[in-house]
């Protein structure tokens, strides 16, 4: 690889509790509802020349809940919301007892996008509401951050996470200012 995609850098982002409310399996378009802060902390990471990516459980596929078709759909009214931020959107359609490689905190989504885009994984960030995701962002070998939105102030005190923010604007400004010295 050339030097250039060697620096190719990204956030990865949970989406429900994150990014939006987590209304447990979100089924109808007219419940997204994008968390306060999160378009700043979008724009101050896109800003900073970060490439931002969605990786999210979403196994009410699995389980009948929702189609493959709603997922997509939401995605593009979701990306239309936030005016286009979001580079790409990865998840994983299963439920835990199948047993796949995508499903969070394995690795599949982060390692076909590191693949797709030439992420550096070192200078990337892994950012959710769960310990899965800090599982995801460990055994991928990218840095971990909880957001407390969501379901991340139940597990705060005893996370794995690197770090904690109370939002989305608060962990852009964080990466963006670490990243400037590195």
């Amino acid at each position: 690889m050339d030097a250039q995609q060697m620096e190719v850098k990204a956030v990865f982002l949970d989406r429900d509790g994150t990014i939006i409310k987590d209304v447990n399996y979100l089924s109808k378009i007219e419940d997204i509802e994008i968390l306060p802060y999160v378009k700043e902390g979008l724009e101050l990471l896109n800003k900073c020349g970060y490439k931002l990516i969605v990786v999210s459980n979403q196994s009410g596929v699995g389980r009948g809940y929702f189609t493959k078709d709603f997922v997509y759909e939401t995605h593009a009214v979701l990306n239309y919301m936030l005016e286009g931020l979001i580079e790409k959107f990865y998840f994983c359609p299963h439920t835990p007892e199948d047993n796949c490689l995508c499903r969070k905190p394995k690795t599949g989504m982060i390692d076909e996008a590191v693949k797709r885009f030439r992420i550096n994984k070192k200078l990337s960030y892994v950012v959710g509401d769960k310990e899965s995701d800090v599982e995801l962002g460990i055994n991928a070998g990218i840095t971990p951050i909880l957001v407390t939105t969501g379901y991340g102030s139940d597990i705060k005190e005893k996370t794995k996470a690197e770090a904690v923010f109370n939002n989305l604007y608060e962990v852009a400004k964080w990466i963006c200012q670490k990243g400037s010295t590195e």
